[in-house]
């Protein structure tokens, strides 16, 4: 099975090459691995071109954005710079962080799981981060969710899904609509995969209302996104975060900022959210 792989990354000089170290020793190599090296200002560049000499399946894309850490259009405006370098010769097609490290079986564990199921669409490991001395699992999402840290899709269910939004909630989007065009999805708690810098430390202040927007351009609505908000919030022990996603999401509203899924895909989304929240509550 042919793994593409694209990796943005911004000043990673600590984590890039760990990253790659892991995934050059994989049990089953990917084909293709890309680093998109965006607007790094230490040794990221460097790191990465080491590695492309020894190995070469890896590449490097250089891309100049900006300095700010903005979740969702930041990264996947990267993703399509590595992304338009490649042919359309993959099976699977990842997007993962510069900062993780991956059990040597890892890709060649998901290869078995979308080879056994054709309507696997998309399907990954589990993030863990150090506490202390100890390995925990980073538990911030439901155990069935895919974390944006380490995304891997069929061909066709990326095709089908309209590849990645650049937006933020493009990692929760991206699942709802595989579900809404009959995609299963894979979490393999055997797999866990070290995450050497926990999700969200280098966000910026501006990047705290687009959670709230995001639900928005979702098509949640007001009492989805009211509940959700709560969840996440409680999730990540601040309840300030509850305020700032609900001013986005009546910003975006105000401003009637586009969607990312159409009425009958925002239809399934909550019909999607109302079971499993009920389901919860059985």
């Amino acid at each position: 099975m042919n793994f593409y792989i694209i990796i943005p990354a911004h000043n990673e000089q600590d984590f890039i090459g760990m990253t790659l170290e892991s995934l050059s020793n994989q049990t089953l190599l990917p084909k293709k691995v890309v680093v998109v090296n965006d607007h790094s200002s230490d040794a990221t560049q460097e790191i990465v071109s080491k590695f492309a000499k020894q190995h070469s399946w890896i590449s490097l894309v250089n891309t100049t954005s900006f300095d700010a850490h903005v979740p969702g259009s930041k990264i996947i405006n990267a993703f399509y710079k590595g992304f338009e370098t490649l042919d359309a010769n993959y099976d699977v097609i990842c997007k993962f962080d510069a900062d993780l490290i991956f059990p040597n079986n890892y890709l060649e564990q998901l290869a078995s799981h979308f080879k056994n199921n054709e309507k696997l669409g998309m399907a990954s490991g589990f993030c863990y981060i150090k506490k202390n001395s100890d390995w925990i699992l980073e538990n911030l999402t439901n155990k069935d969710h895919i974390r944006g840290a380490l995304k891997s899709y069929k061909k066709d269910c990326f095709l089908e899904i309209g590849k990645l939004k650049p937006s933020m909630g493009w990692d929760t989007v991206d699942e709802l609509l595989a579900k809404f065009y009959g995609w299963d999805i894979l979490t393999d708690a055997s797999l866990q995969v070290k995450h050497l810098k926990p999700t969200g430390i280098s966000y910026n202040k501006a990047s705290k209302y687009l959670q709230g927007e995001a639900m928005y351009k979702m098509r949640y609505g007001l009492v989805i996104t009211l509940i959700s908000a709560i969840k996440l919030a409680y999730k990540k022990s601040s309840l300030g975060l509850f305020k700032d996603y609900l001013v986005g999401y009546f910003k975006a509203k105000k401003h009637k900022i586009d969607f990312l899924v159409t009425e009958e895909e925002g239809k399934f989304i909550r019909d999607l959210r109302w079971k499993g929240m009920l389901n919860k509550l059985k």
